[in-house]
């Protein structure tokens, strides 16, 4: 009698799925986080800076998506920079991915009890983001449809809501608002605006960031060279629309200033405009969490599959790769990361590093493993690219080497950058990196390198 078959992963997404996944990942980034870049740069200065990491994303998206359907893995960057560096690149992309997906979370949550506190004065938000983790780890274990059903619905809620901010305070917008003091404070541009630019680069990224976590659903998607493409490029598009248009329309509102240093950014923004009655502003709260639910829910699906796809390859304890065996979903790693996640909410002493708010904090060490992961990713490109000719790539990177080697190096200027004004967050970025890479090739894992 053969014995009983390992359950895998439920191939059931569909075009539409995966768009809400690429734009839900990331859509929160449009709702808070990224205001911190106007203290460090002002709105002028991060205007550009929002610019170049845009052109960055479209030249990365564009090119990762070569990756992405050729070796379409739940373990994305880790399974492409695995077949092109072997074990040290795979552990070096891999954990680099898994501390993006793992510190996105908490930033997430404590923007959701900064949302409900706007409602419910007297609100502890810490909590309140521990209370939000508990729910959505629940619901992503309870299987990967109604998962991305749930994602796609408050995603479409979240682009509607956006859409209805901008139009709001669309009538109140001044450009001279907007430009007053945009230059970090400074009167015209200076060496000053440059250093606030260069700084604020993590917020910049924040609008954008995570949209790479599709390809951790490869494996559950139908027709993945053909429905992650359409996801891909549809997605980018309608971040950049958003993430420019809430950017512009928020600082042109009223007095920028007041907003730099808020997770909330939106609601107070609105708040100047239509007052604190105003049933518009009732609507934002409430319909601007969907912003941050989507992302949140969605980014604890990626984290879940990539520490799924790193324990399989024996990179993690085996018992991360199980999956539950009613709903084939990681249920393991689903609920390891939300205890790392739910930590890192009440760890303010040990995280938040060089005088940043938590919130800052938690961001910044997202962006690092972002960084690392894009590094690798384009630089795996260009290696499969000379080692692996005939490995079927249904979609090529166009513009063919401009375009990765565009991403690639704005990345890598880009995380120069934060080491050198994010010194104490690097160190230990740098720290656990070394520590979880040395550890896993001490092991030696049997690996099987992705075909």
């Amino acid at each position: 009698m053969e014995p009983p078959k390992e359950p895998t992963l439920s191939q059931t997404l569909g075009g539409f799925h995966l768009w809400g996944i690429a734009v839900g990942l990331v859509i929160s980034g449009e709702y808070f986080g990224w205001s911190y870049g106007w203290a460090q740069a002002g709105t002028l200065g991060f205007l550009i800076t929002t610019a170049v990491i845009a052109a960055m994303y479209v030249a990365f998206i564009f090119s990762f998506t070569e990756l992405t359907t050729a070796i379409p893995h739940a373990g994305g960057p880790f399974a492409y920079s695995l077949r092109a560096f072997g074990p040290a690149g795979g552990a070096i992309a891999g954990f680099a991915t898994l501390i993006e997906f793992l510190f996105a979370p908490p930033a997430i949550a404590l923007a959701i009890g900064a949302y409900l506190a706007v409602q419910f004065p007297g609100l502890d938000q810490k909590l309140a983001a521990t209370l939000a983790y508990v729910m959505f780890v629940a619901l992503n274990i309870a299987g990967v449809r109604i998962a991305a059903t749930f994602e796609l619905l408050v995603t479409l809620l979240a682009v509607t809501e956006l859409l209805v901010f901008m139009g709001v305070v669309f009538p109140v917008f001044q450009w001279q608002s907007f430009a007053a003091g945009g230059w970090a404070g400074q009167a015209a541009f200076s060496m000053g605006t440059i250093s606030g630019m260069l700084a604020a680069i993590p917020f910049a990224i924040w609008f954008f960031l995570a949209i790479e976590g599709v390809a951790m659903a490869a494996e559950e998607a139908r027709e993945p060279r053909r429905t992650i493409p359409i996801a891909y490029v549809t997605g980018i598009l309608t971040l950049l629309i958003l993430a420019f248009g809430v950017m512009i329309f928020a600082g042109g509102s009223g007095d920028w200033r007041a907003l730099s240093n808020l997770n909330d950014p939106l609601p107070q923004a609105m708040k100047t405009v239509v007052g604190e009655s105003s049933g518009w502003l009732r609507m934002l709260v409430w319909l601007g969490l969907f912003g941050l639910v989507a992302s949140f829910h969605g980014i604890i699906m990626a984290y879940a599959r990539q520490m799924y796809a790193l324990a399989r390859a024996g990179y993690l304890p085996a018992l991360l790769a199980r999956l539950h065996p009613r709903f084939r979903t990681p249920h393991f790693a689903t609920i390891a990361g939300g205890i790392i996640g739910v930590a890192a909410i009440w760890s303010d002493r040990f995280i938040s590093l060089g005088g940043q708010a938590l919130t800052a904090s938690i961001v910044t060490m997202s962006v690092f493993g972002a960084l690392v992961m894009y590094i690798m990713s384009m630089a795996s490109l260009f290696r499969l690219r000379r080692i692996a000719p005939d490995l079927e790539r249904p979609w090529r990177a166009p513009f063919y080497p401009w375009f990765p080697g565009l991403a690639l190096g704005l990345a890598s200027a880009a995380l120069l950058a934060m080491i050198w004004f994010n010194p104490g967050m690097f160190a230990l970025f740098a720290g656990v990196m070394a520590a979880a890479v040395g550890v896993t090739l001490w092991r030696r894992p049997t690996i099987a390198v992705p075909a």
